[in-house]
């Protein structure tokens, strides 16, 4: 189970606190390929003790802003080429951009999933997110997918912003019910440290929208799903059956993973300890921390990743599991367990 961060953007969305630097120039991209690579080869053994799931997650940042040979010169890095589930992060604008030519090529080299970032189908929705395309163009972006052969499309959208009226929301999910993707992904808006989001609050240019509003807009994005026949599988996750994500899913269920790149984490699981270690932001020349986590962290982390999804958790023989009703308050719940 391999995640690699990629960490260029041609553009910051308004929300966004993930680590990224502007794509600008080629020798960016030559750097940060050689060290992705110097990075796969030193640590292939790890890799391979995580490969119980097979999976490549490509994210970012925003990995289509990446030429072809960044995929090539990877997946001759890594000690395995034929992933179960390989899934790519896109832009609409890239997609449409980069064209046929492009997404063959990721299909020949085994992308057998694609995770587009649409947020919303109001264009003023997206121009105030610092979104770089459309709606239009997200449709546009859709379709050519589908005309390439991708029959795997998992599509994010974002809840909860103060002037995203109900009827703006209602609007976005007849378009994303329409193009019927096999996965869809709601996030409510968070304001993240660091963010330009954050700014604005600060400087009072930006009220988040109240807990009672952004419920209403959450269960109501539950219920048009559920009745379009997707699967709640996760608390901001849906899928029509058999396409829930297994990359994900397997962070949930705490499955070791290796995180490659600047910003990526890992997690080691032994049957002495569990180690998280990360990876500094940098370009080039990116360094490695670790911390072994105690049994109450363990704990914490298999209650709240379990309360999210559907399944439950299993605690010494006490198997809990929230009803989709209260998933707007799990937090509250995850405290009274522990």
């Amino acid at each position: 189970m391999i995640y690699v961060h990629v960490p260029f953007c041609k553009s910051f969305c308004i929300y966004c606190d993930f680590y990224s630097e502007t794509a600008c120039r080629d020798s960016k991209f030559e750097a940060y390929t050689q060290c992705i690579c110097e990075e796969a080869l030193k640590r292939r053994d790890e890799i391979m003790d995580t490969l119980s799931t097979n999976t490549l997650y490509i994210g970012g940042g925003t990995p289509s802003v990446m030429p072809l040979p960044f995929f090539e010169k990877l997946l001759s890095a890594l000690p395995v080429k034929d992933f179960e589930e390989f899934t790519v992060e896109v832009n609409p604008d890239d997609i449409l951009h980069r064209g046929v030519e492009f997404l063959t090529a990721l299909r020949s080299l085994g992308v057998n999933r694609i995770s587009m970032g649409v947020q919303s189908f109001n264009n003023g929705m997206l121009h105030w997110m610092r979104r770089r395309h459309n709606a239009s163009d997200a449709v546009e972006a859709f379709n050519l997918l589908r005309d390439c052969g991708f029959d795997n499309i998992s599509l994010d959208i974002i809840f909860g912003i103060n002037g995203m009226s109900m009827e703006i929301l209602e609007h976005s999910l007849n378009e994303l019910l329409t193009l019927a993707p096999e996965h869809i992904s709601a996030y409510q808006l968070m304001i993240e440290e660091g963010s330009e989001l954050e700014s604005m609050v600060e400087k009072g240019k930006y009220v988040p929208l109240s807990d009672e509003l952004c419920e209403t807009q959450y269960y109501h994005i539950c219920k048009r799903l559920h009745d379009a026949g997707y699967r709640h599988y996760e608390i901001s996750n849906w899928a029509k059956p058999g396409f829930e994500a297994k990359h994900n899913s397997a962070y949930w269920s705490r499955q070791p993973y290796v995180g490659l790149g600047p910003g990526a984490h890992s997690l080691c699981v032994t049957p002495d300890s569990q180690v998280r270690s990360w990876n500094s932001q940098a370009l080039s020349g990116w360094t490695t921390e670790s911390e072994v986590l105690s049994p109450e962290e363990i704990l914490e982390e298999r209650i709240m990743l379990g309360l999210r999804r559907a399944e439950g958790l299993d605690i010494d023989g006490r198997h809990t599991q929230i009803p989709e009703s209260k998933w707007f308050i799990a937090d509250s719940i995850i405290e009274e367990l522990i």
